[in-house]
C-alpha cells in the first residue's frame, strides 16, 4: 500500500506560494473575482467561522443545511447536486485548499471531516491555528489527479456513480488513503458486480492490496471458473505468475475434458506472456504457440524450455500441473515428450511413481481408496469436465489408467449415472476387471451467466463410492431443477491413493 503525507502551511508562512502562479488546477477555481463572495466574507464573523470549523462533520446532509444558513443568514435547502456545484466545483466560501500531484483544490474543512484522514488532521491544536493549505505528499503511484479529484468530490455529494470500471482500482487507492470508508465499501460492491476478464486481474490486486478480502475471493473464484470455460487472450496477458500457480494448484479449478487440458492452458498462458504483441484469436493460440516454441527449440537443442532463461520464471506454475493423470493416455504423453517444455528429470520421477503404483495395484490387489483424504483429494485427485449444448441424453467415459476405473458417464434431465464400465475390457489380467472397486469423486453442476459469473450451481461433495462389477448408481437426481443450457458437468476423482516411490 502507498503512503500519503502532508504539510500544514499556515496564513503566516513564507513557504506559502502565489496561487496565481502556473500551477494546475483541479476542481474549484481558487481566485475568485466575485464581489459577492468578497461581500459574504466580509459579512463573517471571526467566532462563526470558528464555530463552523469545530462541528464534527458526521451527517453531511445534516451538515450542509447548517453550512448554508449560517453561510446565507437564512434557512435553505440544498441538494448534494448543489454542493458538489456550488461548493466542490466553484470552491464558493473555501476555508482551506489542498495541494497535490501539482493541483490546487479549495475546499471546505466541514465537508473534509467526512475523510477520516482529515478529521484527525483538523482536530485539536491545528483546529485552532490559522490553516490555509494542506501539501500531500502521495506515494502510491495507484492515485492521479482524476481519483484524488473523484474522492475529493465525493465529500460533497451523498450517491456514487462509478462509471469506468477500470479506473476503480485507483479510486479505491485514493479512498482508502483519505479513508472514505464509505467509498472504499461503494468500491468493493462496484467491483463485485463488474467482474470480467478486463478487470478480474486489476480487481484482485487491488482488493489484496487494499484489504478488500471478500472482493479478492470472488475475483479469485472467478478466474476458477473461467480460466478455462472461457478462454480469453486478455486475461493470458494480465495473469501474474503467482496468480496462475495458486489457480493451478486448486482442486476447485473447473477443467474443461481433461488434466492434460491444463498443460495447453499453461503452454497458452505462458507463449503470450512472453508474446504480448502477439494479434490473433483464442482459435489460432494453441497453433501459433506450438510454432514458436518448436522454433525455440531447434534453436537451442532440444534443452527443456523451463530450463532456458527465458522459462525459468515459469518452473513454480507448471511444477504445479498434475503429470500422473496425463500420462495416462498415449497421446498426451506424446505431446509432452515432443514439446520439451518440461524438464525431463520431472518426468522421470512422474513416470517412477505410476510405475509403483500399477505394480501396487497389480500386486496387492488394491480396490482403491478407503476413505476421503481431504489432502490427498485437494493435490492429487484427477479433473475433468464436459460441457452440455443442449437438452438431451449424453453419455462418455471418465477413465484414468488401466489400474484406474473405466468410468461411463450418463446424463439427461432426470440425473447423472455413474457405471463400472467393463463389458468392453477383455484383458484377463486388468485390475479394472475386479469384481469391487472404489472411488472417491466429487461432481458438480454449473451454469454461468452472460457474465461468466455461476448463476447455477449443485454438488454432490466428496463422496466415496463401491461399484461391483458393471454396475451403476444415480450420482445426481435432477428432476427439481429447471436446467439452463449451455450446462457443464466437473468431477473430481481419485481412484488409488498416492504412491510414494521412495517408499
Amino acid at each position: 500500500m502507498g503512503s500519503l503525507g502532508s504539510r500544514i502551511l499556515r496564513r503566516h508562512d513564507s513557504e506559502i506560494v502565489d496561487l496565481h502562479q502556473p500551477e494546475d488546477q483541479a476542481g474549484p477555481s481558487c481566485a475568485s473575482g466575485s464581489r459577492k463572495r468578497k461581500r459574504e466574507q466580509n459579512s463573517e464573523t471571526s467566532s462563526g467561522s470558528e464555530s463552523d470549523n469545530n462541528r464534527s462533520f458526521l451527517d453531511p446532509e445534516e451538515n450542509r443545511q447548517e453550512y448554508v444558513s449560517k453561510r446565507h443568514g437564512k434557512k435553505a435547502k440544498i441538494t448534494s447536486e448543489y454542493a458538489y456545484e456550488t461548493f466542490f466545483l466553484t470552491g464558493e466560501n473555501s476555508d482551506i485548499k489542498v495541494r497535490a500531484l501539482g493541483k490546487v483544490w479549495c475546499l471546505h474543512k466541514m465537508f473534509l471531516r467526512q475523510s477520516g484522514y482529515f478529521a484527525t488532521m483538523l482536530r485539536g491544536s491545528l483546529e485552532k491555528s490559522r490553516i490555509d493549505i494542506i501539501d500531500l505528499e502521495v506515494n502510491d503511484q495507484s492515485i492521479d489527479t482524476e481519483s484524488l479529484h473523484f474522492v475529493l468530490g465525493s465529500l460533497y455529494w451523498d450517491e456514487y456513480v462509478l462509471r469506468e470500471p477500470l479506473r476503480v482500482p485507483r479510486i479505491l487507492a485514493t479512498a482508502r488513503l483519505l479513508q472514505v470508508e464509505k467509498l472504499v465499501r461503494h468500491c468493493g460492491e462496484t467491483m463485485k458486480e463488474t467482474i470480467n476478464a478486463k478487470t478480474v486481474c486489476s480487481y484482485y490486486a487491488a482488493a489484496e492490496t487494499y484489504g478488500l478480502e471478500s472482493v479478492k475471493t470472488e475475483c479469485f473464484e472467478w478466474l476458477l471458473h473461467n480460466l478455462m470455460t472461457h478462454p480469453s487472450i486478455q486475461l493470458y496477458k494480465e495473469l501474474s505468475i503467482d496468480l496462475m500457480k495458486m489457480l493451478i494448484s486448486s482442486s476447485n479449478l473447473l477443467v474443461m475434458q481433461k488434466e492434460m487440458d491444463v498443460y495447453t492452458t499453461l503452454k497458452e498462458w505462458m507463449f503470450i506472456r512472453l508474446n504480448p504483441a502477439w494479434k490473433g484469436s483464442i482459435r489460432q493460440l494453441l497453433v501459433h504457440a506450438n510454432q514458436w516454441f518448436s522454433r525455440h527449440r531447434e534453436a537451442v537443442n532440444a534443452i527443456a524450455f523451463l530450463e532456458t532463461t527465458e522459462g525459468i520464471a515459469f518452473q513454480p506454475v507448471f511444477k504445479k500441473l498434475r503429470f500422473h493423470h496425463m500420462i495416462c493416455d498415449l497421446a498426451s504423453t506424446r505431446v509432452i515428450e515432443q514439446d520439451t517444455v518440461i524438464p525431463s528429470e520431472w518426468l522421470s520421477y512422474v513416470y517412477k511413481q505410476q510405475w509403483f503404483t500399477l505394480l501396487k495395484a497389480e500386486q496387492n490387489r488394491e480396490i482403491g481408496p478407503r476413505d476421503i483424504n481431504e489432502t490427498e483429494l485437494e493435490g492429487y485427485s484427477m479433473r475433468c469436465g464436459k460441457k452440455i449444448l443442449k437438452d438431451g441424453k449424453y453419455s462418455w467415459n471418465w477413465s484414468g489408467y488401466n489400474f484406474g476405473f473405466p468410468l461411463h458417464v450418463t446424463f439427461n434431465s432426470h440425473y447423472i449415472i455413474f457405471k463400472q464400465n467393463t463389458f468392453n475390457h477383455s484383458c484377463d489380467n486388468s485390475v479394472c476387471l475386479k469384481f469391487l472397486r472404489n472411488i472417491v469423486f466429487r461432481l458438480t453442476l454449473v451454469y454461468f451467466n452472460s457474465k461468466g459469473k455461476l448463476s447455477f450451481s449443485k454438488t454432490t461433495g466428496y463422496k466415496i463410492l463401491t461399484f461391483e462389477k458393471d454396475e451403476e448408481q444415480v450420482i445426481m437426481k435432477l428432476d427439481s431443477i429447471v436446467l439452463r443450457f449451455p450446462l457443464y458437468i466437473f468431477c473430481n476423482f481419485l481412484f488409488m491413493p498416492l504412491e510414494n516411490p521412495g517408499n
